[in-house]
Order: C-alpha cells, then structure tokens, then sequence
C-alpha cells in the first residue's frame, strides 16, 4: 500500500517563515528599554525644584526693593529734611519729620538699642533658615518683607552713630496721635500680618495647608 507523500514546504513559505522570525527578533533588540520610572522622578523633582527656586527668588527681590527703597527714602531725608521744619502732606495729619530713634520701631523701648540690634539678627537669621523650605509665594512674599525691613533698620544700627550696633534709627513718616517711624517699620509690620493672616489660615512656607481634622 503506497504512503501519501508529505507535502514540502515551499520555497516561498520557508522564506516567510524566516522573514518573519528575523524581523521579531530585531524588533526585540531593538526596542528601548523602558524608562518611565525614571520619567516618573524627573517629572516630579523637576517642578519641585523649580517652584523651590522661584520662591527664594520673589523672598529676595522683595527683601531688596524693600530694603533699597528704605535705605533711599533716609539718605534722601536725612539730607534734605534734618534739621528743618516739617512737611506737611495731609495738613496737621501726616508730615515728614527727621527724628534719630534709639529704640525699636515706632518710637518704643528706647533704652534697649543694643536688644534690639540682636533681636534683628536673629530674626535675620530665622528667615534665612526658613527660606530652605520655602514653597509657598505669599509666604515668600511676606518673609521679603520682613527680611528687608529688618536689613534697612539693622544698617541704621551698625553704621550710624553713636556707634556700632547703637546706631540710631532715622524715622520721618510722623502721622498725628500715632508715631513717627520710617518705610523698613511699615515693611516689618505688613509682613508680620500677612504672616499672622497666613498662620490664621493654616498655610505654611512649605505650600501645605493645615486642616482641622
């Protein structure tokens, strides 16, 4: 009894079969390796980083034009207006009047110079710290502040006389039943309440928020 014959590849069938298992192998090698978890980290360090530097950067432009303009407003007073009669802006109300102020701002603790000369650097000292985890813009906003006006009267204190670290403040913006202070005080004092409004609000420096639980 005859065997059936077994039929034969044909040629052009045997050419596609290798074809085909070629072009899956070089697919395969050529194939990047797969980098999403490293994507992954850049994508998430990267803005991280990023809003990190921004924040240090609007903390120190708003410290120095708080600082400049401080600085500014008494060279400029100091030379025009000291030893002079007042000028009035809004009458009786609201004049521009050279004082030296050995205290602290507004005119208070006048016989602690050389205490508030330290507590300035300290606070310095704090803010500068903070700054290391600074995320949060109005608190960048609110440190620059602070920062600046507390540079402005601390170069009073180490570079006017009487002398070093006893230097005397100069205030000229005199508002009637109030006090006489100068633009570092009215930038200390904005910046401690928009530190107190964003504490009352439960945001931090770090750009979390607190939550009543």
């Amino acid at each position: 009894m005859p065997y059936p014959r077994r039929r034969q590849p044909t040629r052009y069938g045997h050419a596609e079969r290798i074809i085909s298992t070629q072009g899956h192998q070089n697919a395969e090698a050529d194939a990047p390796a797969s980098t999403e978890p490293e994507e992954d980290v850049q994508l998430d360090e990267a803005p991280e980083t990023t809003a990190k530097k921004r924040r240090i950067g609007v903390l120190l432009s708003v410290a120095l034009l708080a600082y400049l303009l401080d600085l500014g407003s008494k060279l400029l007073v100091v030379a025009q207006l000291e030893h002079k009669d007042p000028i009035r802006l809004i009458g009786d109300w609201v004049q521009l009047a050279v004082i030296r102020n050995p205290g602290a701002a507004f005119g208070m603790g006048q016989a602690m110079t050389i205490v508030f000369t330290l507590i300035a650097a300290t606070v310095i000292v704090v803010i500068i710290r903070l700054s290391r985890r600074l995320y949060s813009l109005p608190w960048a906003v609110a440190l620059g502040l602070l920062l600046g006006g507390a540079f402005g009267n601390l170069t009073d204190r180490i570079m006017r006389s009487p002398g070093l670290f006893r230097g005397e403040v100069v205030d000229f913006i005199s508002v009637k039943h109030f006090a006489v202070f100068n633009l570092a005080d009215s930038a200390i004092v904005c910046g401690g309440i928009l530190v107190v409004l964003l504490s009352f609000l439960g945001t931090n420096p770090d750009g979390s928020v607190q939550r009543d639980k």
